[in-house]
């Protein structure tokens, strides 16, 4: 009935699978311990019945259920390897079966495979006993049969590999009692064959040995010192033979988990009673601490439910006298909510292509909690506001996929946060990020920053000249957001645009080609094209109008007085016009626009500048004054016209003004009397320049004959006033008097001063600039002749003032 039972629960679960559309398969392996890393274990393709290559089409993922990932999974061969060495006994313990599960998830369709992987043991663990030499206190007067209780040798192997005899060395007093109990463990006795004499044999030593079952057979052995004691003849007993209890994992040091006791009817030392683990594994020895005179047990280390749910300890009591007493001890562990739910990725397709179909797989993971019971159960949950939906399938196994279309360029990247909460109290939650990238698709056209460009550049500009530069940006990434730039064939003012302007394909730049020209063409227009690098390419246009700005490179040209090449233009005007009579009119034009056509007139130059005014914006030329006789019968006139332009550009023209009486004859014989003008201007010039060199020239020989005549006069003077110094004098110094010579230094400025206008002049004599002596008595004193100056005799001024007046005439007339 049990069998039957069997079946249709296997059925039920399958007919649960297949309405899922999650297929189970379970297969088992067995695989001894100890194997090395690399090792095959079997080839899954023959169990699952998978042709070649399904694996790795299907994204094969082994799964493993333990800590340690102990396999690894070939998808090409289907080969199972070993990934890491298995211990079992540090794996399993002393547990019978010892099976690592995992699990090969496939995909398109989900299939799932549970792997049960049998761990056999080897030999490779002797037995050990717990300590080396183990100490028995056996009172002398023990009767004989009596059984003294040995902790049996540890062995982490199981089965025939595991300890099946002991055997005691060869005595006359003790022989070994090996007894099973119901958990199959081996309670050892030493047996007392014959009474004890101390008298005769105080002290006995006795080897045990452990054998175990495994091939090549291991051995351990621990030596028995028994010491023989006087009579004690009360053994400490329990007052339960089995103790149990139960304690919640995770519970703090130090917390009491059960207090035993014993009672010894003895008195004295012989009824104090300690107590001590017996026959107990060195974990538990670990996990618990005995208080030797109470008896109480309390925690020492970390209770881990997921790591074992019961110990089982046994207690010594032992009195004063050596004698021993045993009972037993269980405890259980009880579950605490201590471990969060576990959340492991399997499969996550990133980057994810933006415009992926609806119901795309993104991600592929399961949860599983330690914790047993309701600390066990999960439920899993994401974002709501995500484009993804959660999908629960079976065995904890969960499936996130598109719910919504993606778009890229509004989220680039999705931190998508998975939380997995068990039903314990309180509740453990974990949560997960997973990070999903959207790749790109060329769905986005280039777009420019302005709808309409528009770029100046002056006339006369040098061709290859960077005038502006457009720009367009692609909201997507990498080669679907390289932009290229080009023209639009079209025609740009009667021409291509190709001829104006050529643009740089990759950043934009507009270039001019020729050098423009304000006065031809104002303005044109082209159209760029902005194309992305996408399959297929996406692309959008843009126009730019291109504005010449005029520069001032034109001069002002007269319409009015015409200007060519034979002779200036001339104008007759009665002599009897008054102040402001219009003249002509001066008309001049500059082919440039704007400020550089603004024209202003200006007289250069004029024969007569007092006599005529021209108006400065309208070019109107006038009368300042009435004409006279005196004026000239040809009035000259050089007009300038300037434009505003920077720098300005002028231009000139030549007018002549022929005041006449009358029309008729002058007007006939204009070209002759400007032929003739023309002729009377080189002469007179030709005259001015002769008669300025010769005034020069005479004027020259007057100075140097005046000069000649003052000289020679002077010298003469001189000779006949010869002054008689005395023999002795001494010499005079700095006084000009040269005794040799006999001619006196007497040094004159002169300041001439000519005027050409009035042909008059001014010459000046000034005092001489060193002193002269006067030539006196020759016996005054030397003193007296040194410090007097110079004093004339009225002859001698009369004379010279003559002398003076008579050259001041002929220097003016050799000037006249």
């Amino acid at each position: 009935m049990d069998h039957s039972f069997r079946i249709r629960k296997g059925l039920y679960l399958l007919f649960l699978l297949s309405l899922s559309g999650v297929v189970c398969v379970s297969i088992r392996y067995s695989l001894p311990e100890e194997k090395k890393s690399g090792s095959l274990v079997a080839n899954v393709l023959k169990d699952l019945k998978l042709g070649p290559g399904e694996l790795s089409a299907r994204r094969a993922q082994l799964v493993s259920k333990s800590h340690k990932q102990y396999f690894q999974l070939d998808t090409h061969s289907g080969n199972l390897f070993v990934n890491e060495k298995i211990d079992r006994e540090a794996l399993c313990g002393e547990m019978d079966s010892c099976v690592l599960l995992s699990e090969i998830v496939l995909q398109n369709p989900l299939t799932i495979y549970s792997i049960e992987m049998q761990i056999e043991d080897i030999n490779d663990n002797s037995p050990e006993f717990s300590q080396t030499e183990l100490d028995l206190s056996i009172p002398e007067n023990a009767p004989t049969n009596s059984q003294f209780p040995l902790e049996p040798a540890q062995d982490t192997d199981l089965g025939e590999n595991s300890i099946q005899n002991y055997t005691l060395n060869p005595n006359e007093k003790f022989h070994l009692e090996i007894q099973s109990d119901r958990d199959g463990n081996k309670n050892l006795d030493l047996v007392l064959e014959k009474p004890l004499d101390r008298e005769k044999e105080a002290y006995l030593v006795l080897t045990l040995t452990a054998v175990d079952g495994g091939v090549p057979q291991q051995t351990g052995t621990v030596q028995i010192n028994i010491n023989v004691l006087d009579i004690n003849d009360n053994f400490p007993q329990f007052a339960q033979s089995v103790y149990t209890v139960s304690l919640k994992e995770n519970s703090p040091p130090n917390t009491l988990v059960l207090k035993v006791e014993a009672r010894d009817l003895d008195f004295g030392s012989n009824a104090e009673i300690t107590y001590s683990f017996h026959q107990v594994p060195e974990r538990i020895s670990n996990l618990f601490h005995l208080h030797q005179t109470t008896g109480e047990i309390a925690v020492l280390g970390t209770i881990d439910y997921e790591k074992e749910t019961r110990y089982y300890m046994k207690i010594k009591a032992t009195d004063g006298g050596g004698h021993t007493g045993h009972c037993k001890v269980l405890v259980e562990i009880e579950d605490e909510n201590d471990n969060a739910p576990e959340i492991s990725v399997i499969s996550v397709t990133s980057p994810l292509a933006e415009d992926s179909p609806l119901d795309t797989m993104v991600v592929l993971f399961s949860v599983t909690d330690r914790d047993s019971g309701d600390n066990g159960r999960t439920s899993c949950s994401v974002d709501m506001n995500l484009p993804f939906l959660l999908k629960n399938t079976v065995n904890n196994y969960y499936q996130l996929v598109t719910q919504r279309p993606l778009d890229r360029e509004k989220v680039p990247e999705y931190n998508i946060t998975i939380s997995a909460t068990d039903q314990g109290s309180p509740k453990l939650i974990s949560v997960g990020i997973i990070s999903v990238e959207i790749s790109d698709v060329n769905d986005n056209s280039p777009m420019f920053e302005k709808s309409k460009y528009e770029m100046q550049v002056w006339e006369n500009n040098i061709p290859g000249l960077l005038m502006g530069s457009v720009h367009a940006v692609d909201l997507d990434v990498e080669q679907n957001a390289r932009v290229t730039y080009s023209l639009v064939p079209r025609n740009a003012s009667g021409a291509p645009a190709a001829s104006y302007v050529s643009i740089n394909s990759e950043t934009g730049n507009l270039y001019v080609l020729r050098s423009l020209d304000y006065e031809q063409i104002k303005e044109f227009q082209v159209r760029v094209r902005a194309s992305d690098g996408g399959s297929p390419p996406l692309s959008s246009e843009v126009l730019v109008q291109v504005v010449i700005l005029d520069e001032n490179d034109n001069s002002p040209f007269f319409l009015y007085p015409l200007q060519n090449s034979t002779s200036p233009f001339s104008e007759l005007v009665p002599k009897s016009v008054e102040a402001g009579y219009l003249v002509a009119k001066v008309v001049a034009v500059d082919g440039d626009s704007g400020q550089n056509s603004w024209l202003s007139y200006e007289l250069l130059k004029a024969t007569d500048p007092g006599l005529f005014s021209i108006g400065a914006q309208n070019g109107e030329l006038r009368t300042r004054r009435p004409l006279t006789e005196r004026d000239t019968n040809k009035q000259r006139l050089i007009v300038l016209v300037r434009d505003n332009g920077h720098p300005p550009q002028t231009s000139t023209a030549t007018l002549n003004i022929l005041p006449v009486d009358g029309f008729s004859d002058p007007y006939l014989n204009i070209a002759n009397v400007s032929h003739k003008a023309g002729e009377e201007d080189g002469s007179l010039t030709m005259y001015l320049v002769i008669c300025l060199a010769a005034v020069s020239f005479v004027f020259l020989i007057c100075i140097i004959v005046f000069v000649v005549i003052k000289m020679y006069k002077k010298e003469s003077s001189f000779i006949t006033a010869l002054p008689q110094f005395p023999p002795a004098l001494p010499e005079i110094p700095e006084t000009g008097v040269d005794s040799q010579s006999g001619s006196l230094s007497r040094t004159y400025q002169y300041d001439v001063c000519l005027t050409g206008g009035s042909l008059s002049s001014d010459f000046r004599f000034l005092r001489p600039l060193i002193p002269v002596f006067s030539v006196g008595d020759p016996n005054v004193s030397e003193n007296h002749r040194i410090s007097s100056g110079y004093q004339e005799t009225p002859e001698q001024a009369e004379d010279q003032k003559q002398r003076e007046q008579a050259a001041l005439l002929a220097v003016r007339s050799s000037c006249a």
